[in-house]
């Protein structure tokens, strides 16, 4: 089936077109241009029409950990080590596939509501198998929404069982499950060896091998917190960006996550490398981590694109949040107002995601998959009009969203997700929470 999308405006290329339109057929975008063009050009399509609306790219959550949506404002106002004893450590044994199953649509469904359409979950609650795993793929599926995984690879012996494998077992499981779900366009597995911290070296190579047999990007947090980074001067001799060069890992595969606490030396190194960023700007603010150097970065070659982090350590789930966050924050931290740009931080949370994760995401051109969003221009939060693209970045509310769109099809529309019911994700949180409310 091919499908018309028209609005007031689409944005394509680097900015918002007039009464344009995008041409989709099995989920892909096969033309963009303006919609009385399209309209002649294709008369057997069907035209879904969205006046008062402009169609946006949708954006691409670098970083979640679906299931801690569970455990939002939990351990609200505490130092990072009292936070993850007393939310994740605590509520760990809970978790069974059902928890696992609904703390997922809770928190992929939420993403829906602002538009998000592609999530990379780094998951690391395995216990012992895969099940859990497949519990997120299958909340994923039930949604709509498009889902990289990011399987976790845990040693640490300081963790919950639940967390922890061998560096075999890991390697098993994950090349096993990239493998059942190759050539899928809506689910990827990508290894995601857990951070220098938690993680063997054995480890963090096996994730690397692992990534370089299956082709895919490898996922791995890097000096979030000061004391990690004092754990591998302790332990290695080395800050965290030379301790991972000198195992081999560091190059144009690797992911980092936050890079809060980098030296000079670090950002040159890993610029040079060609490694990636994802940044988690409300998170880092949340636990005090501290602030990237994200110009630095950007500066040194560093591609970077946004994420949310889990929802116990944001506490929300929007990219156009990120944005925002991610704007201000640099720009207060180094007293100058021109040092990041809406057009770089917009990039961050939707085309730049895309190179980063190797997919066709993240920009409405010819060939990308049809992900996109819908917002509603009569909203006040985009208010004035003249200034869209500035307001969408700086100014607007997840109201403003009106669909999203995933594959080219429609899952949500106004208020409602069309295809798992918020009332019936609503009850399972309820209903988990009142068997947990019994055993702590």
């Amino acid at each position: 089936m091919r499908q018309l999308y028209s609005a007031d405006y689409v944005y394509a290329g680097n900015g918002f077109q007039p009464q344009s339109a995008l041409l989709v057929e099995n989920g892909i975008i096969r033309d963009v241009g303006g919609r009385e063009d399209l309209l002649r050009q294709n008369p057997d399509a069907e035209h879904v029409r969205w006046e008062g609306k402009a169609i946006v790219p949708g954006t691409v959550n670098a970083h979640n950990h679906s299931f801690q949506s569970l455990l939002r404002g939990i351990a609200i106002d505490k130092p990072f080590l009292e936070w993850r004893d007393q939310a994740l450590y605590r509520y760990t044994p809970l978790l069974d596939e059902e928890a696992i199953y609904t703390g997922a649509l809770l928190a992929f469904g939420e993403m829906l509501r602002y538009g998000v359409t592609t999530v990379s979950d780094f998951f690391y609650v395995h216990n012992g198998g895969t099940a859990y795993d497949e519990a997120v793929i299958q909340a994923a599926k039930d949604l709509g929404i498009r889902l990289v995984f990011a399987r976790t690879m845990y040693d640490w012996s300081g963790a919950p069982m639940a967390y922890r494998e061998t560096v075999d077992q890991a390697t098993d499981r994950t090349r096993s499950l990239a493998k059942k779900y190759q050539g899928n366009p809506m689910i990827t597995v990508h290894p995601a060896p857990h951070s220098p911290h938690a993680a063997s070296s054995e480890m963090i190579q096996a994730g690397h091998r692992l990534a370089l047999e299956l082709d895919t990007p490898f996922h791995i947090h890097v000096a979030e917190e000061m004391f990690e980074v004092e754990e591998t001067l302790r332990d290695y001799g080395l800050r965290p960006i030379h301790y991972l060069d000198s195992l081999g890992v560091l190059d144009e595969r690797m992911i980092a996550i936050h890079l809060v606490w980098l030296d000079e030396t670090e950002i040159e190194l890993i610029g040079r490398r060609q490694g990636s960023l994802a940044y988690c700007p409300s998170s880092n603010m949340f636990l005090a981590d501290g602030i990237t150097r994200i110009p630095d970065l950007v500066k040194a070659g560093v591609k970077v694109a946004l994420g949310t982090d889990g929802a116990c350590s944001n506490n929300r789930t929007s990219v156009f949040e990120e944005m925002r966050m991610c704007a201000l924050l640099q720009k207060v931290s180094r007293l100058d107002g021109t040092c990041i740009t809406a057009g770089q931080v917009y990039r961050m949370g939707t085309s730049n995601a895309g190179e980063m994760l190797r997919m066709p995401i993240g920009s409405l051109e010819p060939g990308k998959h049809a992900d996109f969003v819908s917002l509603d221009l009569h909203d006040l939060s985009l208010a004035p009009r003249n200034e869209l693209f500035a307001n969408m970045v700086y100014a607007m509310q997840p109201g403003a969203v009106s669909h999203t769109v995933v594959g080219g099809r429609i899952v949500y529309e106004q208020g409602r997700i069309q295809t798992v019911s918020e009332f019936t994700i609503g009850k399972r949180v309820e209903q988990l929470f009142d068997n947990w409310s019994k055993l702590l």
